[in-house]
């Protein structure tokens, strides 16, 4: 049976996309994974896979021509399917309704199935476009994967816990939206006088100058460009969905002029879930146990730090730095850059130093490959850092910190932080780093043997500050704001002469913030 290929979302805020090469031709067999046609994008060139092993029947664009997400791209005929429609299948149109599988898209390079961590939705529900579904749990972030269209959902294909295939059904539901009938789209009808009225009266009645509420909007391609087609800032339209998230209703909500951010019934079930899961009984039985599997982020760290441990030979260099004079000048500027939205903390400092000791020592700053035979040094200084988030650990880095001013730091550690703690880097964010802090200290401890993040050569962990007696220049005890860093090396490119003299300077641009800022300047 012939099926239509959607074009799925392939970016945030993409809604359409230009045909650079047909890399078939109908008639061509395809395999499951195979590259069918490169698109280009405002943003960069992508390549679109096959779902399926089949056969081409139908081409929908020219090579040029400008395709729509969320509409066919090609036609094909899939290998192993039947004639006619089966319950798994696409049934024929039952006056405005089809019963259609959402296929899991793909949620991030190289990533070919996740973990379902919560559905949002039952059996039975109403749900609308854009509508968050469930929750599912990559190797490297918590993913929320929200529905294509308006409909009631008819069947899920796993439960909590299960693990999800990429390109494979997720869940069915009986579409509703008007225009969409199974896997095809049909055309819509001739748009009325009466229509046309209604849309120019509703973008006249969009505020002008709207403030921005929303300054990193979340929203679909097809919210997006409703908002465009409104003549709506997106950024200026609060969100009533998970982390503010807009949906359709809130851009109509902001056309009559009310702007306000109403929890939804998504929210509301979300909530009554949490509230009922929170007050189940435990198991209080004496003498048992239980088994629970190692996924999601939780596996993928256990198997980087085997990695890690077990190709990289570990050496440990642990000292301590007097932080007086630096939280003295923190705590004077703190408020003043509160003002500006900066969130001044102790960690832009320490990344900052690391990166200008950094220009000094280029080798702290390199990888060595898989049999030591090379060495490759990076120009941009890549910093990661180690977050404790509810989902595992993950370490997502600042970018090219060498450019960067502190505040402009300090602005990336809020974002990344955020970001990580709820389980929501963005790949790239977690991709290239070349160095990692590790800030142990921020839940206890004073030193530690931190394992390096491979391919990295080294790692630091901040241990906790601790106000403890020094003798000052003149013999004289006061209490001093004091911090123990452990370093670990990899042993195969770094000595420990070498850490010792990187360590003193990171030191001393900490110890000393005037010739951290004379070495920026």
């Amino acid at each position: 049976m012939a099926q239509d290929f959607i074009l799925p979302d392939i970016g945030e805020g993409i809604v359409e996309c230009e045909i650079v090469e047909w890399l078939v031709a109908v008639g061509d067999e395809v395999k499951e994974d195979q590259p069918i046609c490169d698109v280009m994008t405002d943003k960069a060139l992508v390549q679109i896979p096959a779902v399926h092993d089949g056969v081409i029947t139908k081409l929908y664009y020219e090579k040029g021509a400008i395709a729509k997400v969320h509409a066919p791209l090609f036609e094909m005929t899939v290998a192993g399917a039947p004639a006619t429609p089966t319950n798994n299948a696409v049934a024929a149109p039952v006056a405005d309704a089809a019963i259609e599988d959402f296929i899991l898209p793909d949620i991030g390079e190289g990533i070919v199935e996740c973990e379902i961590v919560e559905w949002l939705v039952a059996v039975g529900d109403e749900i609308k476009e854009d509508q968050a579904v469930c929750d599912v749990m990559t190797d490297k972030a918590l993913v929320q994967i929200p529905a294509k269209y308006d409909g009631v959902v008819e069947k899920l294909y796993y439960q909590k816990g299960d693990i999800a295939k990429v390109h494979s059904p997720l869940f069915q539901m009986r579409v509703t939206q008007a225009g969409h009938v199974g896997n095809s789209t049909v055309s819509a009808a001739p748009v009325s006088s009466t229509a046309v009225a209604a849309t120019s009266s509703e973008k006249s009645a969009v505020p002008v100058d709207a403030p921005i509420v929303n300054e990193k909007a979340v929203a679909s391609p097809a919210v997006r460009r409703k908002a465009r087609e409104l003549g709506i800032d997106i950024r200026a339209v609060a969100g009533s969905g998970k982390n503010g998230r807009v949906y359709k209703e809130d851009i109509e909500r902001f056309v009559k002029g009310g702007n306000t951010c109403a929890a939804s019934a998504k929210s509301q079930a979300t909530a009554a879930c949490s509230t009922a899961q929170s007050s189940a009984t435990a198991n209080t039985a004496t003498g048992g146990k239980r088994v629970e599997p190692i996924k999601g982020i939780k596996a993928a760290m256990a198997k980087q730090m085997v990695a890690s441990v077990s190709t990289i030979p570990h050496f440990t260099y642990s000292d301590e730095i007097d932080l007086t004079n630096l939280i003295a000048l923190r705590t004077s500027l703190k408020d003043e850059y509160a003002k500006q939205g900066v969130k001044l903390t102790m960690m832009p400092f320490f990344i900052k130093a690391l990166s200008l000791a950094i220009k000094a020592y280029p080798v702290l700053n390199s990888q060595v490959n898989s049999d030591c035979t090379e060495l490759t040094y990076f120009d941009d200084h890549n910093i990661g850092m180690a977050v404790d988030s509810k989902i595992g650990l993950l370490v997502p880095n600042i970018k090219a910190c060498q450019t960067k001013s502190i505040v402009e730091v300090a602005n990336e550690v809020s974002r990344l932080t955020d970001a990580a703690r709820d389980g929501r880097v963005a790949p790239d964010d977690l991709k290239g780093g070349t160095i990692s802090i590790s800030n142990i200290g921020a839940i206890g401890g004073t030193t530690a043997t931190p394992i390096i993040n491979k391919p990295e050569v080294a790692i630091v962990a901040l241990g906790k500050l601790q106000h403890l007696p020094r003798f000052n220049d003149k013999g004289e005890v006061e209490a001093r704001a004091i911090m123990q860093v452990s370093w670990s090396g990899d042993h195969r490119v770094i000595d420990g002469g070498t850490i010792a003299r990187f360590n003193n300077l990171w030191k001393a641009y900490l110890e000393e913030p005037a010739k951290m800022m004379m070495a920026m300047s």
